[in-house]
Parts: C-alpha cells; structure tokens; sequence
C-alpha cells in the first residue's frame, strides 16, 4: 500500500514520493503548487518515511520557515552549518524549507551552493506555492513534485464530515467557496475567520455602494483581520512549544514566525477573496451565477451585479490581484498597498 495513499487527491505527488523511498530519494525536491492543498503534510510525511520514524519532532528532521515576508540569508546560513552535521539517529538528515518561494535573492544564492553538492545523507525539500519567484537555478537542481486544487468533491467530503447539521445547499455553498483548499475550508469554520470574513465581503461592497466610502477606514479592516490572526497564531505557537525544552531565543523565533506568517498569510488571503469578490460580480451580472465561488453569499451578488458595473468588476478584480502579486514580491506597506486598492475600486465600480 501507498505511504501516500491518504493523499488520493495528489496522485502524481504520491506516485514521485513512493518511487523514491523504494529506490532511494534524490538529493533535493521540490514542491509546487496552490497553498492550501496539503504540500507540507505530505513533506513532513515524506520526512518521517525517509527517517522511519512517526515521531512529530526528530532530531535529524530541520524545518525552515519564513519569518514574516520573507526568508532571509541568515536563515538559510544557519540551515547550512546544520546540513554539514551528521545524522543524530537515523541514516540521513531531512530538511524541510517551507514557503520557499519567500526567500530573498541571497537566501536563495546561498541555499544553490548546498543544491549543487549536497552532503550525501541529507534531503532537501522546498515547499512553494509558487515556481515563477524562484531562480532557475534553485529550480533545476530539484526534482520537481507538482500539487493541485484539491476536488470540488474532495472538500464536499470534508463538509459533510465537519458540518453534517448544514442543510444540502449550505454544505455545496461551502464547498465552492473553498476553491479547492483545505486553508480556505477551514476559514469558512471557523467562526472568528467567518466574522472577519463578514467584515471584509462588507468593505468589498462598500467601495461601490457606500457614497461616502472611506478607503483608508476599509484598509484598516483588512489590517485589522490579519492582526487578530497573528494574535491567534501567536497563541497556538506558544501552547504548541510549551512543553518543548527549547532555547529561549528559538522559543520567541518560532512565535514571532508564526504570528508574523499569519499576519501576512490573511492579508494576501483577503486580497484573494477581493479578486473573487469582484470576479463574481461578472460572473452574476452575465448570468453564470451557478458559476459564482461566494456561492453562500449569492443573494448579495445578485442584488450587486448590474451591467453598468461588468466593466469595472473585471478591472477591479484584476486590480486585486496585481495587489496580491504586488504585495507577495515586494516588502510593500500593507495599509498604503490597500487603500491605494480600495481607491482604484471604488474608482472603477463609482
């Protein structure tokens, strides 16, 4: 049977995986594909088969996070003087660099070094939601592993499990609405994400209903809502690493890195959502409404959706996501990158 069995939905992701713990993995991987779907589960999955093991924390496994907006040079040179460390326990060191796509021009040259000649017991595994801001060269000396938006059927399943007591229109609802990721999924659950959700889809709205739209005021919101997920995450870290006898200084660098990933996790998420928001007001005002993602929130689409404003949805929409792009390459001021937003909207849906 297949260690990846339970990750049906990413055959090709299973069929690489299970090939290389039959005959031997390669020196370095890559993982690619949308956030959400389950990349790093299977990484550290693969991990624990490589060191054969079902412990959640091993000391030959080595996990890299981002620590806040991006992965810095230092990161990765501490990652290196650890790579040249043998083996505590097992036969071979895993090393597990999420959200890669995040490291920084010199992170990335640095890592290339170790790509290109690799101690012959470690495995390197990078996690990216996205191929196009890594170097061709990173990219090359990986063997790439390639992930995708989980089924509309797949969440379906998960609905039904998590929220059976939902009537039959309200479980499908939420099962578009989550687009195939299990993050989305779990934000439309959970009731503090649904409120901040609520106060989002509010200022989507605002932009071109409310004649006296504040867009430095619906920034804030957005600000606001990813605040609060940095204090939840911050939390979570710190009850997660409370039994860990950790160094002091690693304890307080995990929690600012989750709380500082969260932060920025909800903002580009809600900038997602905007250019859904905006991208089914076209959808709804042509009448492809069953094609609509906010399906649960179709009766506000369609009193929204008027012919006069298709044109400036479609602008809208691909003005959101020139923000998200904006905003996950370049260390960009959030509250600045959104009002400037909420202006072009409101400019384009007026």
């Amino acid at each position: 049977m297949s260690t990846f069995a339970r990750f049906s939905e990413q055959p090709e992701a299973g069929r690489l995986l299970d090939a290389a713990l039959r005959e031997g993995p390669a020196h370095a991987y890559l993982f690619h594909g949308p956030a959400g779907v389950g990349k790093s589960e299977v990484a550290r999955a693969f991990a624990r088969a490589l060191l054969v093991t079902s412990r959640e924390f091993h000391p030959d496994l080595y996990e890299l996070d981002a620590l806040g907006e991006m992965i810095r040079i230092d990161a990765i040179r501490e990652l290196r003087r650890d790579l040249h460390m043998r083996p505590f326990e097992a036969d071979r060191r895993v090393y597990l660099v999420h959200h890669a796509h995040l490291m920084n021009e010199d992170a990335a040259d640095a890592l290339l070094k170790d790509l290109e000649e690799p101690p012959p017991y470690a495995v390197i595994v990078l996690i990216a939601d996205d191929l196009g801001s890594l170097p061709e060269t990173i990219r090359s000396r990986c063997q790439l592993v390639p992930f995708r938006r989980l089924s509309e059927k797949a969440i379906r399943a998960l609905v039904d499990a998590r929220v059976p007591q939902l009537d039959d229109a309200a479980r499908s609802a939420l099962a578009r609405a989550a687009g195939g990721r299990l993050d989305r999924l779990e934000r439309l659950l959970d009731p503090a994400s649904v409120e901040r959700r609520d106060a989002l889809i509010a200022q989507a709205r605002a932009a071109y209903r409310d004649a006296e739209f504040d867009a430095t005021a619906a920034a804030a919101v957005l600000i606001a809502n990813a605040q609060a997920c940095a204090t939840e995450a911050r939390a979570l870290e710190e009850a997660r690493i409370e039994g860990l006898d950790l160094p002091s200084r690693e304890a307080e660098t995990r929690v600012k890195r989750a709380a500082r990933g969260a932060e920025r996790e909800e903002l580009l998420a809600q900038l997602e959502e905007l250019g859904t928001w905006y991208r089914d007001l076209v959808a709804v005002a042509v009448g492809a409404g069953a094609a609509a993602v906010h399906l649960d929130k179709l009766s506000l689409l369609e009193e929204d959706a008027t012919r006069e404003r298709l044109n400036g949805a479609e602008r809208a929409a691909e003005a959101a996501r020139e923000s998200w792009r904006a905003l996950e390459e370049f260390n960009l001021a959030p509250q600045l990158a959104l009002e400037s937003l909420f202006l072009q909207v409101s400019r384009e849906l007026a």
